[in-house]
This record gives structure tokens, sequence and C-alpha cells, in this order.
């Protein structure tokens, strides 16, 4: 039986073009556990997400980070994939000349033992039944990975993919922007289908909406590069109703 994950980002801190932007951060997101992360736009949240998957603009200037023991921080991109990180990216890129089965199959088949690949028809069964589950029409699966697909569409390809690779940690960057309220709806029921001790989930979101459909374990404030506050699932209904002032306020006065 496999164990369950765990990530453990200890005192990070992280630089962007030589300007400090994460100011010593320290969260623990086990199998099991969904985490929303929330805060105002520049306080780090998707700086926090693009480091953790090994973007080189990213440095990281002190503090330590591992997955399931291992340290995350000396792996490349690709291998911390295989080790079972997963980014839902807030903007999705196009890529032309790759379809999105394909690119599913072989993301798939690098996770597994070169002599066991994943058989087509196990692959295409999986493949039908994510995609009617986020109501996607298959016909998406036969186009290139995102190239002519509305902002609402590329998000559900990015909850699509977590789907099928089924990762250990699941980091979901801003994954309700630009979703009218069905598509918030089909992507949070996908989230809550997956949610048990196999995976624990890092939900980074502006707003409350999502969280009327995924109610998170623990809801923690960012803001100015560092995490001031953590709770439940009534910490985001209050932040919803008072605002990010409150929390500005709050850290000037020295009480957050």
């Amino acid at each position: 039986m496999a164990s369950v994950p765990v990530l453990e980002i200890d005192d990070l801190h992280v630089a962007v073009d030589n300007q400090e932007v994460i100011k010593g951060l320290s969260l623990v997101v086990r199998g099991g556990e969904v985490h929303a992360l929330m805060g105002p736009n520049g306080t780090g949240k998707s700086t926090l997400a693009q480091t953790l998957m090994g973007h080189p603009r990213y440095t990281v200037t002190a503090g330590s980070v591992r997955l399931d023991g291992q340290d995350l921080l000396a792996l490349r991109t690709d291998q911390r994939a295989r080790a079972g990180l997963f980014l839902a990216m807030q903007y999705p890129h196009e890529i032309s000349g790759v379809t999105t089965a394909n690119f599913l199959r072989t993301a798939i088949n690098a996770r597994r033992p070169e002599s066991d690949p994943i058989r087509l028809k196990d692959f295409r069964d999986q493949l039908d039944a994510a995609m009617d589950r986020l109501h996607m029409d298959r016909q998406f699966a036969n186009r290139y990975l995102n190239e002519g697909f509305s902002g609402g569409e590329k998000k559900r390809n990015e909850i699509l993919q977590m789907m099928m690779l089924k990762p250990r940690i699941a980091i979901l960057d801003e994954i309700d922007s630009g979703l009218d309220i069905d598509a918030v709806r089909l992507v949070a029921e996908a989230i809550e289908a997956m949610r048990g001790p196999e995976i624990g989930m890092l939900l980074i979101t502006h707003y409350q909406r999502i969280l009327s459909y995924i109610r998170p374990d623990v809801v923690h404030i960012m803001y100015d590069g560092r995490i001031v506050r953590t709770g439940d699932a009534t910490l985001a209904a209050e932040l919803e109703e008072r605002g990010y002032d409150w929390v500005r306020t709050a850290m000037a006065e020295g009480r957050a």
C-alpha cells in the first residue's frame, strides 16, 4: 500500500529578478487534505506555485521543500512531476502539433516502467470517463493541446490532466478564474471526487466562490510573501465578507 503523500515547505524564501517575493513561508499538505491559499494580487501565491514546480525564473534563497521526504528543490521539473507533483496552471499554454490524448498518454507512461505502458483501451476508457465527468466534448482529445480553447476549456483541460495523471500532491493555481458558474461547479465536483488519502491539494484562489463547492480542511491567508493567518473553512467566508483591506489593516496594526 502506498504511503500517504506529504509536501513539507519550511521557511521558504524566493526571489524574482533579485527582489524577494516569498519571505519565509512554511506549510505542510498531507494526503486527504485540501488547503486553500488565499490573498490579494501580488502577494506571492502564483510565485509559490511556480517555484514548487521548478520554474527557472524563481530563485530559492533559503528554506527547504520536501515531497515524501525527498528534497524537491534538488529535482528538475520533469523529475518533480514523476515524483507525483502536479501544477494546474493559471494560464495554460497552447502546444501546437501535440494532441491532448497523445500528451496525456505520454505523461502517464513517463511515470510507469518502460516495460509496462498503459494499454490503449484502458487509456481511452479512462479518458472518455474523465471527459464525460467534466462535460467535455470527446473531440477535444484529438485537438492540439489547448490550441483554440477558450479560457474555461483550458481550465477544464487542466483538471482533466489531474484526473488522468493521479498525482500525489496537486497545486491548483486559480483554477476557477475564467469559469462561469456552471463550469466552476463541474470543476469543483471533479476535484471533490478525487479527494482521498492518496492525494493532497493546495488550492490557490482569490475568491470564496469555488469554496462554496469545495470545503477546504485548512484555509491560509497570504500577505506580503508570508502566511499571516490560518484557520478552517469559516476563515474564507470571513475574508469574503470583510475583504482584503481587513488583512492589510490587521497587518499594519500587528494583529494578523
